[in-house]
């Protein structure tokens, strides 16, 4: 079955930026300055204005900008309880190390990028470190379902939710020293899988018909530093990549009527005018058993850079799925029309331009544009795609 939304031809990956108003009155929560009931109505505030500018541009799905999370991981590590982990902090900035590459970029504005280490496995909130578990996790609070109805009260549009998917989960946890909780990682990952199904049927229930899952650590899988990181725990990376995308393919089957992307980036940080990024490593090496294998209608995929390498590996896209081209960078300048309309050119010389789509490469949520340039490209964003599927 195929939705309106299966199509959708100008889309975004969720993060906007969060008004410096908002981050105020969110350190004043942690430093017990207000209330739980104050800070959502201030939630409810920054939500409506961020609902309003995405209508006023036309945009055809809306987010909340995930403004209430205090990192995109949030979604379930914010939810459930079972990980051995201290409290939720606000994260630690860790200094950056160099890359092991510097490639070139596509626009002036660029800079070097350096890589900045991710998931470590040290005390902190649970995905965004690799934590173990000291007990079954366990749903306690549905993250995906409150942010769906404080947006879409706001909405005239449909919205969209975000959950952060079961690949980048099992690979930001310490099962070595989890396995009195859990024997081996498939009963973890059973576990994930069901409370996310949970998850997504409450918010389904509620009205929601576009889930996008968030696996960043699809990437690990062309990066040599992670796929070594797997190789000293013990861990067959091809294993661990068949087991992400079984449970992603479990974890949206038997929703009818509901549009399910993927989105697969290297870190919010890079890509053109970025300075850092997780992973490096095109989707050369993965993207037929992705494409081919992973049950998503669409694919929101970073290609604002050579980072991500040429467009070749879409010509693995099956019928009937979308390749959202995150054209668009996060960061730098506004793009040009021309520029995308180039870029568009060159990808479909592989793939038909019916299966193809446009968004930025990751969400803006730590952008380093200015609010007018932010919006500027979700506007371009909305009128290159109209006038290149009219």
């Amino acid at each position: 079955m195929t939705t309106n939304l299966d199509f959708l031809r100008a889309d975004h990956v969720g993060g906007l930026p969060r008004p410096a108003w908002l981050r105020d009155r969110q350190a004043r929560f942690q430093r017990g300055e207000i209330s739980a009931p104050e800070l959502e109505e201030d939630h409810r505030t920054a939500v409506a204005e961020l609902v309003r500018r995405q209508q006023d541009i036309g945009l055809g799905v809306l987010t909340d900008g995930e403004v209430a999370r205090r990192n995109f991981q949030e979604s379930f590590g914010g939810a459930v309880t079972g990980y051995d982990a201290l409290p939720y902090e606000y994260p630690r900035i860790v200094p950056p190390v160099p890359a092991r590459t510097r490639r070139p970029a596509r626009s002036p504005d660029a800079v070097p990028t350096v890589r900045a280490p991710s998931g470590m496995a040290s005390n902190g909130p649970p995905v965004l470190h690799r934590r173990p578990a000291a007990e079954r996790l366990r749903l306690v609070r549905n993250v995906v379902l409150e942010e769906y109805l404080r947006t879409s009260a706001a909405a005239s549009a449909p919205v969209k939710v975000t959950l952060i998917g079961p690949d980048r989960i099992a690979q930001r946890f310490a099962h070595e020293q989890s396995r009195d909780v859990y024997p081996d990682m498939d009963a973890f990952v059973a576990d994930v899988v069901a409370i996310e199904r949970r998850m997504i049927a409450e918010v389904v229930s509620a009205g929601c018909r576009y889930v996008q899952i968030d696996e960043p650590g699809y990437t690990a899988y062309v990066d040599q530093p992670s796929l070594d990181l797997m190789r000293g725990r013990g861990e067959d990376p091809d294993q661990n990549l068949a087991r992400g995308i079984a449970a992603d393919n479990a974890l949206i089957a038997g929703f009818p009527g509901v549009t399910f992307a993927v989105h697969i980036c290297r870190g919010g940080g890079g890509g053109r005018g970025g300075d850092w990024i997780h992973r490096e490593g095109s989707y050369d090496a993965v993207a037929e058993r992705l494409y081919g294998e992973l049950n998503f209608r669409r694919f929101l995929l970073e290609y604002d850079s050579d980072a991500a390498g040429g467009f070749d590996s879409l010509r693995y896209m099956p019928a009937g799925k979308v390749a959202v081209l995150g054209l668009v960078s996060n960061h730098g300048q506004l793009e040009t029309r021309d520029y995308l309309r180039r870029r568009l050119d060159e990808a479909t010389t592989f793939i038909c331009a019916e299966q193809v789509a446009l968004c930025p490469r990751c969400g803006f949520g730590a952008s380093n544009s200015s609010l007018d340039v932010v919006w500027g490209k979700l506007a371009l964003i909305r009128e290159v795609a109209d006038q290149t599927w009219r």
